[in-house]
């Protein structure tokens, strides 16, 4: 590297320069202010941790975004954590070991080995909240209004909420009796949404079995028309998907009832973070949009590893992208009080005075005054004696 190009940053990492770093600021301020209101604590879990810790029950999708280096205290493997919710499950299980019901919420960076997509970057600002101890729907229920009310205060316009339910999927792989290695490739096929390549891998279904409404249910995609059709497609499928449908109604009536602007949408075959969810999972959208602003869902086994099974269900955001996408104007607040290179003690006590409620920015003896005015909108003026607040244009 060459002294021309020690500025660079690696790809996919980036500054948070004025006046952006103090949006998101501010919004991280108001989502964890919101956020507490509910109940939720704030928890601030460190950047680096024993791989095994923060890839407990994950899968591998993690295990790739997750940096690795070795602590040279103990020899041990060490990852920089790429999702803070497996830190809030350990937190839940061996931290604070409380009874009943547990509410976290966190803000901070995380760190992926690779984008997310072609625009994204590798330093997300992740913030989110985890609810623990309640098998409750009410407690999906909860987290997705949480989710829904962050989008909105971020400013997204918009909103299409997709829901899914990871047990439909499951339940039906086990019914169809396929080989491990059919598994593996009919879970591919279904993540790519590739129907023709499904129906090579299953061939022909007897109607009505569970290779048949897997078939049917792929490239099922939709609004509310679409949760009918799967209902009738999976009439003869076992309690637990008939109860997994239903909890997709539940959440859809209670979503839409207080959202009604929010589009819904259903995907019976999602299979993002299949590894470790195991309940309904859902995702938000802003407009147009491929790539999700949001997204949670139902996690109750985590905790097992940590010495602690307990029901569980969050969602997380990328800071960052909320803030970009709501406002990307660098419109400056002016919204300041000039004060002049004076050596005055009053001008001292008045500006010191004035802060604690204000931004006053005093000029340097060497800096440029009219760059310091153009920052505000009031300034300083010493009248009889006193220095007094005026507007910047007066005479």
């Amino acid at each position: 590297m060459t002294v021309s190009d020690r500025w660079l940053l690696p790809d996919g990492v980036e500054d948070l320069l004025p006046p952006t770093a103090l949006r998101i600021e501010a919004l991280r301020r108001e989502l964890l202010d919101s956020w507490q209101r509910w109940g939720y604590q704030l928890i601030s879990p460190p950047m680096i941790e024993y791989l095994e810790s923060l890839l407990t029950g994950t899968g591998n999708d993690l295990d790739l975004q997750t940096f690795k280096l070795t602590d040279q205290l103990t020899g041990r493997l060490m990852g920089v954590r790429a999702d803070m919710t497996p830190q809030a499950a350990r937190i839940d299980a061996h931290g604070l070991q409380s009874k009943g019901v547990t509410r976290l919420c966190y803000a901070g960076h995380v760190l992926h080995t690779r984008p997310l997509s072609l625009t994204g970057g590798r330093a997300p600002l992740q913030v989110g909240c985890e609810l623990f101890g309640s098998s409750a729907l009410a407690a999906d229920e909860e987290i997705v209004v949480l989710m829904l009310e962050a989008l909105a205060v971020a400013g997204v316009a918009r909103v299409h909420l997709d829901l899914a339910h990871v047990v439909i999927y499951q339940e039906l792989v086990a019914a169809a009796g396929l080989s491990d290695k059919k598994q593996k490739a009919v879970f591919d096929a279904v993540r790519r949404k590739s129907v023709p390549e499904l129906h090579e891998l299953l061939g022909n279904q007897p109607a009505g079995s569970a290779g048949a409404q897997l078939l049917a249910l792929a490239p099922l995609v939709g609004g509310r028309e679409v949760l009918a059709q799967a209902s009738e497609i999976l009439g003869t499928a076992s309690e637990r998907i008939k109860k997994a449908l239903g909890d997709l109604e539940y959440v859809a009536d209670r979503v839409s009832a207080r959202f009604p602007d929010v589009s819904l949408g259903f995907d019976f075959c999602e299979l993002r973070g299949y590894n470790y969810h195991t309940g309904l999972v859902f995702a938000a959208f802003g407009a147009g949009g491929e790539q999700a602003l949001a997204q949670g869902g139902r996690y109750d086994a985590i905790g097992e590893d940590f010495g602690r099974g307990r029901p569980a269900t969050g969602f997380s955001a990328d800071l960052r992208r909320l803030t970009l996408l709501a406002d990307s104007s660098d419109v400056v607040d002016h919204r300041a009080i000039y004060a002049p290179a004076v050596d005055d003690p009053d001008l001292q006590r008045r500006v010191s005075e004035l802060r604690r409620c204000e931004t006053v920015i005093q000029a340097l003896p060497d800096e440029d005054s009219h760059r310091a005015r153009s920052q505000c909108d009031r300034q300083l003026v010493q009248r009889d004696g006193k220095w007094h607040i005026e507007a910047l244009n007066a005479q």
